[in-house]
């Protein structure tokens, strides 16, 4: 078998492919199937911590979601506008196909799997409730509160404050404009806070 690992994007021997731009990655990947493999590699555990974010599912339960990722986004690679970020592309189909999912799906999602250190990012150090947020049992208030939050607002705050995607990429990933991704990123802060508080 070949190791691609260590040939150039023109072919030859050279620069490994692993140091290579996404961008470049993706132009090699249309004409060697085999090199899209690196870019799974690249993208494989970002994407699955954020669907185990996004749906609250384990990991194992997140793995087809990740797999038709994908799979789309190899069959659409040609239609990708390298104006774009690739990251903010593929969030995009991996979004989508969380999305489709839990739509499909009859049990409602827990947040069981979303890390207490990811849950503490989502309050602001200022305030009065992070303060009182101390122990262990007050994060699993927070973590429910994340769960009550409707996906339009938690799926802003993940990509914003667990995901550190900025504005610019936000309104790639969800196709909304800016000053709808600062809207909501206010109101659900401010909805989770005011949960909380309650």
């Amino acid at each position: 078998m070949e190791d691609h690992s260590l040939l150039s994007v023109e072919g030859g021997v050279g620069e490994p492919l692993s140091s290579k731009t996404d961008l470049e990655l993706v132009d090699a990947a249309k004409k060697d199937p085999e090199i899209f493999g690196l870019l799974m590699e690249r993208f494989e555990k970002p994407l699955l911590r954020y669907l185990v974010r996004l749906t609250g599912w384990a990991e194992a339960e997140t793995e087809d979601m990740l797999q038709e990722t994908f799979i789309k986004a190899y069959r659409n690679l040609n239609d990708f506008d390298p104006e774009l970020k690739f990251s903010s592309w593929l969030y995009r189909i991996a979004h989508n196909q969380a999305i489709d999912t839990l739509r499909h799906h009859s049990a409602r999602p827990t947040m069981n799997m979303l890390p207490m250190e990811d849950i503490a990012r989502f309050i602001p150090a200022d305030t009065d409730v992070e303060r009182e947020l101390a122990s262990r049992y007050d994060m699993e208030k927070v973590r429910q509160a994340i769960l009550d939050l409707p996906l339009r607002y938690r799926e802003v705050l993940i990509l914003r404050f667990l995901e550190d995607k900025d504005y610019e990429e936000i309104m790639d990933i969800l196709k909304k404009p800016k000053g709808t991704v600062a809207t909501l990123i206010k109101r659900g802060r401010t909805i989770l806070i005011e949960s909380l508080k309650e």
